[in-house]
């Protein structure tokens, strides 16, 4: 015999940063396995430290870290984390991200600016990472940046059903905020059966979060708008978008979105805007000031639960989202 056979099972090991971890234990729990105890701290000046106090030697590691912020902090410290599976052998890494960072810089715009998704895509595969799974991409193309299988999964399902169990289907129109998230409108048409209407906008190039809402096309007059959206940010885009719908005679609107970013202005946006619920995942924490009784939050952690198991047992990602 020229070799050695072992005849051990597969192992998965469950891992999160400390952004999020409420997810994680949520993620953890649909898993049925506990997350690995981790000591990370920061240093005086910063810097961060990480070490795992079980061994992930031939383990099928899974690395739960959702980009909120301080954004830069959890990442780099992601980052450490894959590092430390690398050296530590792991059989295989793969990378959850609940919400990617930097993914709106996805493309050039203008000369002299970076494409920085594409960046952390590269530091992620540098750092060690197999396998990326992460939550509804700013633009689908992302998915090319990161050199290895990335498990696009989508919080469509678990949005439109939530609106479609509130709402009268025959009064709902479902609406997209800009030119860009036609696609996904209209997917949430085909799973509601409503029509689309588009919110035109436009942005000053030079003044980030800024915009200026100009027509609405499609019929919202006496109808339950849903607006559909990737993120919330600052807030100005979806109120903003909001005020066109009601200026344009909408009976009621419903604003969605899977990230709930919520940066500076948007707490007091949201709690003043004419919008009657806003609803979100958990892929981001939401911050306690938003604790309000126009803000749903529905947890992503069952279907991140799913794919992790169907990755770790070769199974198919693809199937969990083929009725849409």
């Amino acid at each position: 015999m020229t070799g050695i056979k072992t005849t051990g099972e597969k192992k998965l090991m469950f891992f999160s940063g400390r952004a999020h971890p409420e997810l994680a234990e949520e993620v953890a729990h649909q898993l049925g396995v506990g997350v690995v105890p981790t000591k990370a701290f920061d240093f005086a000046n910063g810097e961060i430290y990480v070490r795992y106090q079980e061994s992930a030697r031939g383990a099928d590691c899974f690395v739960i870290q959702s980009h909120t912020a301080p954004i830069n902090q959890w990442i780099m410290e992601q980052l450490i984390m894959i590092d430390a599976l690398k050296r530590a052998s792991a059989r295989s890494i793969t990378v959850i991200v609940p919400f990617y960072g930097y993914a709106r810089q996805d493309k050039k715009h203008r000369g002299r600016e970076p494409i920085s998704a594409r960046l952390i895509a590269d530091m992620m595969k540098t750092a060690g990472a197999d396998r990326l799974l992460t939550v509804d991409l700013h633009t689908d193309q992302i998915q090319g940046f990161f050199d290895g299988p990335v498990d696009h999964l989508f919080a469509l399902p678990l949005l439109a059903d939530y609106v479609g169990r509130k709402v009268d289907r025959s009064k709902l129109t479902v609406v997209s905020p800009d030119a860009g998230r036609v696609r996904v409108a209209d997917r949430w048409c085909d799973r509601l059966g409503a029509p689309l209407a588009i919110v035109h906008k436009r942005r000053d190039k030079d003044v980030a979060n800024q915009v200026t809402v100009h027509e609405v096309v499609g019929e919202v007059e006496g109808r339950v708008c849903v607006l559909v959206d990737d993120m919330i940010d600052t807030g100005g885009t979806i109120c903003a978008a909001a005020d066109a719908l009601f200026a344009h005679g909408a009976e009621d609107v419903i604003v969605t979105a899977t990230h709930g970013v919520l940066s500076g202005p948007a707490a007091d946006r949201l709690k003043n805007s004419k919008v009657s619920e806003f609803v979100l995942t958990n892929t981001l924490p939401t911050p306690g000031e938003l604790a309000v009784d126009k803000i749903t939050v529905l947890s992503i952690a069952p279907t991140i639960a799913n794919a992790v198991r169907e990755v770790f047992e070769d199974g198919s990602v693809t199937s969990l989202f083929d009725e849409q």
